[in-house]
């Protein structure tokens, strides 16, 4: 079968890779109709030493079940699925209370002979644990949101979920890409009422509009914190949601949070030191976030989508074919798209 592999920093392949199959009795064949590319794909992406074997690549899929193994019980040939960004049993007492990403027995696809998402089908470990059912066919207009349930919508989820977010609390989100967009539409399904969108690309922008934002910054740094300081006279909000990643983004979330309020990351940190020093900590400012366990979020999340409610999808721009994932990887880095869908 074709699937991604990257070779090193702009070094995306397609190549000719064994074809996914059965190896486990709790495996799952998915072959996959729709992946995309994350914004942690491009950290790899922009920086990954070269490599003559490579690595595959790829955590975001939605799919139809070709076969299963004895002992999966919950799927059936035919089932459409989506899969969340880390495989998981469902059954330890990390996934009991809603870690899936620290699940005992679960791991990352791409990894320790697992396939990546970005190819034309998977092996799904613990099948029963991992998969969820979508009620959809296979051609359905709500896939694209559906898809966002894998990774992108959960985590801007989980980012309100972790700040606290409600109706009674301000919100900043700090940065503009597909996460930050998805965190706005989750403080708006939260009942926030007032949601700065500190972002400069219009493009982006006028989706976190429609998503629920109220306010757009598009200063960065100080200038930016200013703004932020002075449309909430001068305290700043209750709670800030960052999802860039980068060590200037988490100082600007420190500096227009309000003070007693919390700030949740989930931008993939590129750096090592969190700068909380002690003026920082005399305002009392919880930081908190972290990667977030998708898998516990999805059936929460989907009826909205499948109603219509939200509209999650929106933030793919640009649709590619596998053959023709380099491009996308590109166009993502050059901030040409915000999120691309990989048709295999």
């Amino acid at each position: 079968m074709r699937a991604t592999i990257i070779h090193g920093a702009h070094d995306i392949r397609v190549e000719d890779v064994p074809d996914a199959g059965l190896h486990e009795p709790t495996d799952a064949l998915v072959r996959v109709s729709q992946a995309c590319i994350c914004g942690s794909d491009l950290w790899p992406y922009g920086s990954m030493p070269h490599s003559d074997e490579g690595a595959r690549i790829g955590h975001e899929f939605i799919g139809v079940i070709e076969d299963v193994g004895s002992q999966v019980t919950g799927f059936k040939r035919g089932d459409l699925v989506v899969a969340p960004f880390v495989w998981s049993d469902g059954t330890c007492d990390f996934c009991q209370e809603g870690l899936q990403t620290s699940c005992r027995h679960g791991g990352l696809w791409g990894r320790d002979g697992v396939d990546g998402g970005q190819g034309e089908a998977v092996r799904v470990p613990l099948a029963d644990g991992t998969l969820v059912k979508l009620p959809v066919g296979e051609d359905d207009a709500l896939l694209a949101s559906l898809l966002t349930l894998s990774d992108v919508f959960p985590t801007g989820h989980h980012c309100a979920v972790t700040a606290g977010v409600s109706p009674q609390t301000t919100v900043t989100v700090i940065g503009d890409g597909a996460v930050g967009l998805s965190a706005v539409l989750a403080a708006k399904r939260l009942g926030a009422e007032r949601i700065i969108l500190m972002g400069r690309h219009a493009q982006r922008t006028d989706i976190g509009r429609e998503f629920g934002a109220t306010d757009i910054v598009p200063e960065r740094g100080e200038e930016g914190a200013e703004r932020v300081r002075d449309l909430t006279g001068g305290d700043g909000t209750h709670t800030v949601l960052e999802c860039v990643g980068l060590k200037p983004a988490l100082e600007t979330a420190f500096a227009v949070v309000r003070d007693g309020g919390t700030v949740s990351r989930v931008g993939a940190p590129q750096y090592a030191e969190v700068p909380m020093d002690f003026p920082v900590f005399l305002r009392n400012i919880t930081l908190t976030g972290g990667v977030a366990p998708a898998r516990a979020y999805i059936e929460e999340l989907m009826p909205d989508v499948l109603d219509g409610t939200l509209k999650p999808g929106k933030v793919f721009d640009r649709t590619v074919a596998l053959d023709d994932i380099s491009s996308g990887y590109q166009a993502m880095a050059d901030r040409e798209a915000i999120k691309v869908m990989v048709t295999p």
